[in-house]
């Protein structure tokens, strides 16, 4: 082994492999930074162009197989592998929102839209149907909805029917978020609660209540805040 200055920080080599000193190793990391930030830099910005892309392609597959939907075909699944399809269009005009409603409530299918949950009504129908999505995408906009804004969902083969909101509530998620007069047309919108949260999940679900409008006025059980 023999000891030798480079730059004046004393390095040991063995073989063909050089050994530098702690000094060394600093002025090499502040030497190297500014091409390694825009290395570091360079690749968060392909994971986020990437997602977006991803998201973006998503959403027009999305829409291919609703307008298959729509035109009469059911279950088109908006590529081969998904579990999912879209079931109804979900619009609230004051605060110029769109989203495409997809079956199930799984955690692939809330990644890519709101989810339907199958175990209730199908959107449109009568009875209440739940809606469920992430807090921080597709239902951030739960937290503009005000008392009496309209919610229209359209469904396959040209149906529409309008809501109007009725109820906002904080629950617990082990509550009932169902609980109605029997026959009632209504919706409920269901995110995770803050809306803030730094961690996904919690106990708490911020539930949005919408009657159809021919229906509103029946006696709900649903708490109000």
């Amino acid at each position: 082994m023999t000891s030798a200055y480079i730059n004046g920080t004393p390095s040991k080599q063995r073989g063909n492999f050089r050994y530098f000193g702690p000094n060394r190793v600093v002025q090499i990391l502040r030497s190297k930074a500014p091409q390694m930030l825009f290395l570091i830099a360079c690749w968060f910005l392909g994971e986020g162009v990437w997602i977006e892309a991803k998201a973006w392609l998503a959403e027009g597959l999305i829409a291919a197989a609703w307008n298959e939907t729509h035109s009469g075909t059911d279950s088109v699944r908006p590529w081969p592998w998904a579990d999912t399809w879209p079931v109804a269009v979900l619009q609230v005009p004051r605060l110029d929102v769109e989203r495409f409603v997809l079956s199930g409530v799984s955690g692939r299918v809330l990644a890519f839209g709101p989810g339907w949950a199958e175990q209730t009504i199908r959107p449109g129908k009568i009875g209440p149907s739940l809606i469920a999505g992430h807090r921080d995408t597709h239902f951030r906009f739960l937290k503009e909805l005000q008392q009496g804004d309209r919610v229209v969902v359209r469904t396959p083969g040209d149906g529409q029917v309008a809501y109007r909101v009725t109820e906002k509530a904080i629950l617990d998620q082990q509550q009932s978020w169902l609980m109605s007069k029997e026959g009632a047309q209504a919706l409920i919108l269901v995110t995770c609660y803050p809306f803030d949260a730094l961690l996904p999940g919690g106990n708490l679900r911020y539930v949005v209540r919408a009657e159809a409008e021919d229906s509103i006025g029946d006696d709900t059980d649903l708490p109000v805040w």
